[in-house]
């Protein structure tokens, strides 16, 4: 079921992002740093970084919701990895996603129909956020 976020969003849910980055090529990390310029508390996923943007950096969704209340996962890996990924939140009970362009296709979507999930796929969360 496509539902829309965008104001669950701007309620600062607490949000993981999964595939954050310190490589400032890539959309992980521009995500990243657009979201905490804009005053969201963002929560940097990425199982080969300690730190991302300085920031502590957790290496699965299971050892962030250990520590910290997530409202949001917002995707920005690919799909095949993303897939992964919501069999994982789903076990955590972690319902509400933003699957970013890119992030997604047609499996992760029958998945994310099936499975219940309140989600956005293919709408980018900087222009949500503007």
């Amino acid at each position: 079921m496509e539902l829309d976020l965008v104001s669950h969003l701007r309620s600062n849910p607490g949000i993981a992002l999964v595939g954050a980055t310190n490589d400032s090529t890539k959309y992980g990390n521009i995500i990243f740093r657009d979201l905490r310029k804009k005053n969201y508390t963002v929560y940097p996923v990425n199982p080969r970084a300690t730190t991302v943007e300085g920031e502590a950096a957790y290496k699965n969704l299971e050892s962030l919701i250990a520590e910290k209340s997530v409202g949001l996962v917002v995707y920005v890996i690919p799909p095949k990895l993303t897939l992964e990924g919501l069999k994982i939140a789903e076990s955590l009970g972690l319902k509400k996603v933003w699957v970013q362009p890119g992030a997604g296709d047609e499996t992760v979507r029958a998945y994310l129909d099936e499975h219940g999930f309140e989600y956005l796929m293919d709408a980018c969360v900087m222009v949500q956020t503007r």
